[in-house]
């Protein structure tokens, strides 16, 4: 069985920047859809970035510019670098992997999570 490990959260001021990284274990992931979703209190889950198998890749509107997703295929990983980062970024942000590949903005249907990750932007 898949299982992903996301790491990297934290707590900075607005502006500045965090890498997340989600590493797989199990079967690898790379070759189908992956991405990134965040949920901040008392809100809905939101997807953040996906990024199919050959690199295509979709952002959220308001993280347009200023989150980047990639992967490395030897090391089954998946990353998130976020620059600017504004208070509205708090949230915990999940990493997730699908069984499927092409569009990857099927949101609600990515099978494997990871644990979660704290973001904590300050003003």
């Amino acid at each position: 069985q898949v299982q992903l490990a996301d790491t990297g959260g934290g707590s900075v001021q607005a502006g500045g920047s965090l890498r997340l990284s989600c590493a797989a274990s199990g079967y690898t992931y790379i070759r189908f859809c992956m991405g990134w979703f965040r949920q901040a209190p008392g809100k809905e889950r939101e997807g953040v970035a996906v990024i199919n198998s050959i690199g295509i890749t979709d952002y959220l509107d308001s993280v347009k510019g200023r989150f980047t997703i990639s992967k490395d295929n030897a090391k089954n990983t998946l990353y998130l670098q976020m620059n600017s980062l504004k208070p509205e970024d708090t949230a915990m942000y999940y990493c997730a992997a699908a069984r499927f590949d092409g569009d990857c903005q099927r949101w609600n249907e990515y099978k494997y999570w990871g644990q979660g990750t704290q973001v904590t932007v300050s003003s």
